[in-house]
């Protein structure tokens, strides 16, 4: 293996000093994208290298078999091998496989793949409307008790000391999880929760088991230590059997996770549980250019915790764009174009990413990019893979097959499934799943209405539901696994980072969510933000939809540094390709080129025959009038304005420009 100076060349002095803290415990506070993962690594190679411990008696844990996969990649490109890194439950599963049956006598369970199996009938047992709540929502919460270490019989109470809000009535909620636990236990089965309970239990109730696993590994690193939860940490505590041999690493910033359980207290704690903590700070920023981490740096004092300020290595870049847009539609066109523009400068579909506070929300640039012929990646899963969609097709597989019905069947069979319109959700599977069913219903008119490709009116004898059910797949077969833009919630970043990222719809009541009786904690969802911010390498896109009765989010001021400005409308100067952007300008709607572009489009929409509106919006043309766009290429910069409008009204609006 490499020489124990040569794993320390490449580091900085803050990962040096965490890599040569070779005992513990320490704590490694690592900002965004300061090179965690190096860090680690090195230091459990340094661990090695310089005879500390032997490879096999180290442990470490991730949190995902790609996090435990990438770091035993690095380490033995270091040249290390036998060190051991698993998740906690597999690390869990491992011990109990082996040490179960030898110290209690019985079998190991088998573990079950799924709650829903098990919940099914007893959901279906509740009464309306709770018999329609998806089956994960009450898996989610069975979840939520087990990683506090709060069983069935102690449900109640813990609901009573809480603030948290079960899906269902808390009398109903624990019916179901007594039931579930009941049928779990006849059918000699474990979930994955269990798998660390019993692994607390095994080594509480056989001390010689305990010994054995503490004599195996002498020391331990922890990644993600700000998504611990409380069973984990129980296991944790097991593992040392009151030794202080721990390395945590994590970023009390990014703890985005509380409805696992997850909770900051375990890090921000971690100085007072162990008096003699070495803490370092990681804040130099390898991923992010000045101009991203300024709006990181912005939100920081506000997310409480260790003070941590990312400090950049990269060279300048653009600044953020932070706009409001006129309309959802304009917002949707604006990304669009940009995600054209962006990949006509070379940027790969793959490193933009459009994130969304909850799945529902990347319906609208599915079907944008669809229509548009740009390829996309739906990372939670695409449209027709979500619960509602799957729901709903299979039952359109069991229906008669009657010509002209399509919309009457579906509108029936989204009704058996609970969708109930203008009804406030309680949590946000459940507006996403409600959007999901509108959306099947609104697919459903436009098949028998229209040919969306061809805008011709369909065959009456293709108005089939084997006709839909077959043109769904067709409808979305742009998306290809892999490739493309990629759509995904801020969650399912948290750990990734792409060259440009967007992060539209930020309204208050998106961040901070809130849905019917769900109100999220501002702090976390806060950190969501900087999560998102901190994603983007060098382009990043805040906007929001100026028409929305919500207000714009109040995190955005936070992160830009500006108010929201009052009486304007948000248009600014920005470029398809090669124009500096400009400042935000005030467009009043007034003046004579403004007129002229209003008389103009009248006599268009009358000849059209559609609404002026939907030729242009008044704000639209009163930025164009700001703006007074020389080419198409400055004419396309101007919110509204997308690449289907470019090409039925350019050429007469960039007239009229230059006759004013």
């Amino acid at each position: 293996m490499a020489a124990p100076d040569d794993i320390l060349a490449s580091l900085n002095p803050a990962q040096r000093e965490a890599a040569q803290t070779v005992r513990g415990p320490v704590a490694i506070l690592a900002g965004a994208g300061t090179g965690k993962t190096t860090t680690i690594t090195h230091r459990i190679a340094y661990q090695v290298a310089s005879g500390t411990f032997e490879p096999s008696a180290l442990l470490a844990v991730t949190f995902t078999q790609k996090a435990a996969g990438e770091l035993k990649d690095r380490l033995a490109r270091l040249g290390v091998e036998g060190v051991e890194a698993r998740t906690f439950h597999a690390a869990a599963l491992s011990q109990l496989g082996r040490l179960w049956e030898r110290s209690t006598g019985t079998p190991l369970p088998e573990v079950l793949d799924h709650k829903a199996p098990l919940i099914a009938s007893l959901a279906n047992a509740l009464p309306p409307p709770h018999k329609f709540l998806p089956r994960r929502d009450l898996a989610g919460e069975i979840e939520w008790a087990k990683n506090r270490l709060i069983d069935a019989d102690d449900y109640l109470g813990a609901i009573e000391r809480s603030s948290h809000e079960p899906p269902i009535p808390a009398e109903l909620m624990v019916r179901v999880y007594e039931g579930y636990e009941r049928r779990k236990r006849s059918m000699d089965k474990l979930d994955f929760e269990d798998m660390l309970a019993l692994a607390v239990r095994m080594f509480q109730e056989h001390p010689s088991v305990a010994d054995e696993i503490r004599g195996r590994f002498a020391a331990f690193t922890v990644d993600e230590f700000q998504d611990v939860n409380p069973l984990q940490a129980a296991l944790l505590d097991q593992w040392l059997g009151g030794r202080d041999e721990v390395c945590v690493v994590g970023d009390d910033y990014q703890t985005i996770y509380a409805f696992t359980g997850a909770s900051p207290s375990y890090l921000l704690d971690f100085p007072q549980r162990y008096p003699n903590a070495h803490v370092v700070r990681l804040e130099e920023n390898y991923r992010s250019t000045p101009q991203v981490l300024e709006l990181a740096n912005r939100l920081a004092p506000l997310l409480g915790g260790f003070d941590k300020r990312l400090r950049a290595t990269r060279p300048d870049g653009v600044a953020p764009v932070v706009r409001g847009l006129p309309t959802q539609a304009d917002e949707v066109a604006w990304i669009l174009a940009e995600t054209r523009r962006l990949h006509a400068d070379g940027i790969p579909w793959e490193q933009m990413a459009i994130l969304s506070r909850i799945n529902a929300r990347s319906e609208p640039f599915e079907e944008a990019f669809a229509a548009a012929g740009i390829p996309y990646q739906v990372r939670d899963g695409s449209f027709l893979r979500r619960p509602g969609p799957r729901s709903v097709l299979a039952r359109l597989r069991r229906e008669p097959d009657v010509a002209g019905a399509v919309v009457e069947t579906v509108e029936r069979v989204t009704e058996a499934l609970g969708y109930t319109p203008g009804a406030q959700a309680d949590s946000d599977d459940e507006a996403t799943r409600q959007s999901d069913l509108a959306r099947m219903r609104a697919l459903a008119r436009e098949y028998t209405h229209t040919q969306a490709s061809a805008g011709s009116p369909v065959d009456p004898a293709e108005d089939t539901l084997a006709g839909f059910v077959a043109d769904l797949p067709r409808r979305f077969s742009v998306e290809e696994s892999g490739r493309g833009v990629q759509l995904l919630t801020y969650h399912r970043a948290k750990g990734l980072e792409f060259d440009a990222v967007f992060l539209p719809r930020l309204l208050d009541g998106e961040l901070p969510f809130r849905s019917g009786r769900s109100v999220a904690d501002p702090r976390e969802e806060r950190r969501l933000l900087y999560v998102g911010i901190t994603r983007a390498r060098h382009t990043l896109e805040l906007t929001w939809p100026a028409d929305a009765r919500a207000g714009r989010s109040p995190f955005v001021a936070e992160a830009a540094g500006r108010p929201e400005e009052p009486g304007t409308t948000a248009a600014t100067v920005k470029s398809a390709k090669g124009v500096k952007k400009g400042a935000p300008v005030t467009t009043p709607k007034d003046g004579p080129l403004f007129d002229r572009l209003k008389a103009w489009r009248k006599e268009r929409a009358k000849e059209d025959g559609v609404p002026a509106y939907v030729v242009f919006h008044d704000a639209t043309l009163a930025a164009i009038a700001a703006s007074k766009p020389p080419d198409e290429r400055h004419l396309l910069s101007v919110i509204g304005v997308g690449p289907a409008k470019m090409e039925k009204y350019a050429d007469e609006v960039l007239t009229i420009v230059r006759e004013a």
